[in-house]
């Protein structure tokens, strides 16, 4: 997907755009017309924030 995040710079940056990319998802979200789906998804992208969270941590150690 994409070249390795190696450095501490980089990889805070690579959170901050990932996080960014969340609000901006759950800010577009109609809570009126919102499906399983798209909470699913929502899900699926904080998953994803803490794998890599935890993968960064292990690459500093």
């Amino acid at each position: 997907m994409g070249n390795a995040v190696r450095d501490k710079d980089s990889q805070v940056r690579y959170l901050k755009d990932r996080l960014s990319m969340f609000l901006e998802v759950l800010d577009s979200i109609e809570p009126e017309t919102t499906e399983l789906e798209d909470i699913d998804r929502l899900i699926s992208m904080i998953d994803d924030l803490e794998i890599k969270c935890e993968q960064f941590k292990k690459d500093g150690k």
